[in-house]
């Protein structure tokens, strides 16, 4: 049974083709591609977040507070079979810092676990650790699945500081039905095809060449939380709905987000 940990800072930028592209002449000089992003390949990432049924975790989240949780299974296969190995992951950030620790099992021993706590044989201490804290988690919310979330992802690391990791997300689909890594991705975009969100994962600070490259193309910091926009579009939909507001061909813009119904 595998685990990570880590704690670190994690920047984001709205980047646009030409921002993205300028950027990609330089990141070879300054970092190697991820194992999986060898030659110009990216891959997919698949998860299910999961909230109590008022939606508080989000909520909370998007109140921007000192301290915050979240808890989500995560898959790289799409769709992922009874016993593909899938991630589960409590990630929190606490003044701007962010940790994060998960344990693999398979998808139905992850069904078992939610089910009735039943967890995989553990043989390291820190797993051990790892399920007390999510154990702890699950009695404090009363959780269930709500939230679809895939995307495809450049990712880099830096030559002389592999702590140091960029990634690039395109294609972001969310859906609020079907929440099961074993169905397809599929659902509405949450940004536009002409863009990428690109993140700066640091444990200290960022590298000067970068923040050089970030003001001359004019790439700005911004708040972006994926699950937190897929659910303040669903908000829209439903003030939308019960205000009998129909949304034009089943497209609906605002705030730089693209809702894309025929994905």
């Amino acid at each position: 049974m595998a685990i990570n940990t880590f704690a670190r800072k994690e920047i984001k930028f709205l980047l646009d083709m030409h921002q993205y592209h300028a950027l990609m002449e330089v990141i070879s000089e300054y970092m190697n591609p991820d194992k999986f992003c060898v030659g110009g390949k990216e891959y997919g990432i698949y998860n299910i977040y999961y909230d109590t049924p008022d939606d508080y975790l989000i909520r909370e989240s998007l109140s921007k507070p000192y301290y915050k949780e979240k808890i989500r299974l995560r898959s790289y296969y799409s769709p992922a079979s009874a016993d593909d190995v899938v991630f589960l992951e409590i990630k929190k950030k606490i003044g701007g810092i962010v940790t994060k620790r998960r344990v693999s099992m398979t998808l139905s021993e992850s069904d078992e676990y939610f089910a009735t706590r039943r967890k995989p044989a553990a043989k390291k201490y820190i797993t051990e650790q790892v399920f007390r804290e999510l154990d702890v988690f699950l009695d404090r919310y009363p959780i269930t699945p709500k939230q679809y979330i895939s995307y495809q992802r450049e990712a880099f690391f830096g030559k002389d500081d592999p702590d140091f990791r960029l990634t690039f997300d395109r294609k972001i689909t969310e859906r609020r039905e079907d929440l099961t890594l074993s169905r397809e991705s599929y659902g509405n975009y949450i940004i536009g095809a002409d863009q990428r969100l690109m993140e700066v994962k640091v444990s200290n600070a960022i590298p000067d060449w970068l923040v050089q490259k970030l003001s001359e193309l004019e790439i700005y910091k911004t708040s972006f939380s994926k699950y937190g926009r897929a659910y303040q579009n669903f908000v829209k939909e439903q003030v939308c709905s019960k205000n009998g507001i129909a949304l034009s061909s089943g497209i609906y813009i605002s705030n730089q987000v693209l809702m894309n119904r025929s994905v």
